[in-house]
């Protein structure tokens, strides 16, 4: 390496990642770096295509290396992106999937299937490779909301092929049976059912598998803690009282599974129903707040026919706030993961 180029790794090594509060060349952040003229150019290597912080790594980088390196006074910094794996679920499934992702609420109504598809198109327009799986086996919304009313998934080699919109790989019952016929099944068909939609789905490599759960407390998410590894829950809630302590009860849920809460959306927020209860929650409980919905029409109209706010009408005040909240919760995501020795830190991500 260059005399110029180490000097410029050097004043790269005083940027300190601010959410896992060390140097990016430690981590090993920066890749491929040149030196043409005066202009320095480079890799950085996130941990998530959704990460939230690439303006405030401009401004650090240049801080660091414009005016501090002889005769380097401008930067090329080009992004790549590397989402951490959780080694519990590596060889489970026919494909890499790299972490799961459970929605859910205490309640019913308050907005948690609508959360689950914008979060998830939100992070495939973002770059990420997405699945969705609708957990809410008897009463299944998703294929509505995400414009997939009709169609059936084709069967290949004896696994079923998950149907793709928006860049989202979505299953659902939905697909399976007629929408006037009651799905009707006990706890261990419901068991089997969850099992079913992740080992009998060719689902292809994954950075995120989001997972829809039915509203409460009962066998859905308890299944599906039971029988794969969760990088951590989303609760949803409404800022009305009500809903807090519903969602007060998902909380619990989740840490009595030993499932880590990335955080809480306030969904719905506005006049009619209110504001800040969420936030008030997360702030008692210590959990991430990850940001509010306002109450839109167009959310509404985007989930009766199948047209996800965050892709719709991306400029309105809910498009914005979805994806604001993508980009938090894939950020926090990232560092519970990395946080946890089951997995694989990216400074040994090739």
């Amino acid at each position: 390496m260059s005399d110029q180029k180490e000097l410029v790794m050097q004043a790269l090594s005083t940027v300190i990642e601010p959410e896992l509060h060390r140097d990016i060349v430690t981590l090993k952040m920066v890749r491929d770096l040149t030196v043409d003229g005066n202009m320095a150019q480079f890799t950085i290597v996130l941990t998530t295509p959704a990460c939230p912080l690439k303006d405030v790594f401009v401004r650090l980088c240049n801080d660091a290396v414009v005016g501090k390196v002889a005769g380097i006074d401008k930067l090329d910094i080009r992004w790549d992106a590397q989402v951490p794996t959780d080694r519990r679920i590596m060889g489970q499934f026919s494909a890499p999937m790299k972490s799961i992702i459970a929605v859910g609420s205490g309640k019913g109504g308050v907005g948690k299937s609508t959360v689950s598809t914008n979060l998830a198109v939100a992070l495939a327009e973002a770059g990420a490779k997405v699945g969705l799986i609708d957990a809410d086996i008897l009463n299944p919304n998703i294929p509505q909301m995400m414009g997939l009313s009709v169609g059936h998934p084709k069967v290949i080699n004896d696994k079923m092929q998950p149907i793709e919109i928006f860049g989202v790989q979505v299953m659902s019952t939905g697909f399976l049976t007629s929408p006037d016929k009651p799905m009707i099944m006990r706890g261990p068909m419901l068991h089997s059912a969850i099992r079913q939609f992740f080992t009998d789905v060719n689902w292809g490599n994954l950075d995120y598998m989001i997972v829809d759960l039915p509203p409460g407390t009962g066998d859905a998410p308890l299944s599906l803690a039971q029988q794969f590894p969760l990088a951590g829950g989303i609760i949803v809630t409404q800022p009305q009282s009500v809903a807090i302590s519903d969602a007060i009860r998902a909380s619990a849920m989740f840490d009595q599974l030993n499932v880590p809460i990335i955080g809480i959306v306030e969904n719905m927020t506005g006049d009619f129903f209110g504001t800040g209860g969420g936030e008030q929650l997360a702030e008692q409980r210590g959990i991430p707040f990850l940001g509010r919905v306002p109450l839109s029409a167009n959310v509404r109209e985007g989930g009766d026919f199948g047209r996800p706010v965050v892709s719709h009408d991306p400029d309105s005040d809910a498009g914005n706030a979805f994806a604001d909240i993508a980009k938090q919760a894939a950020a926090r995501i990232s560092v519970l993961m990395l946080q946890s020795a089951d997995v694989i830190p990216i400074n040994v991500i090739k």
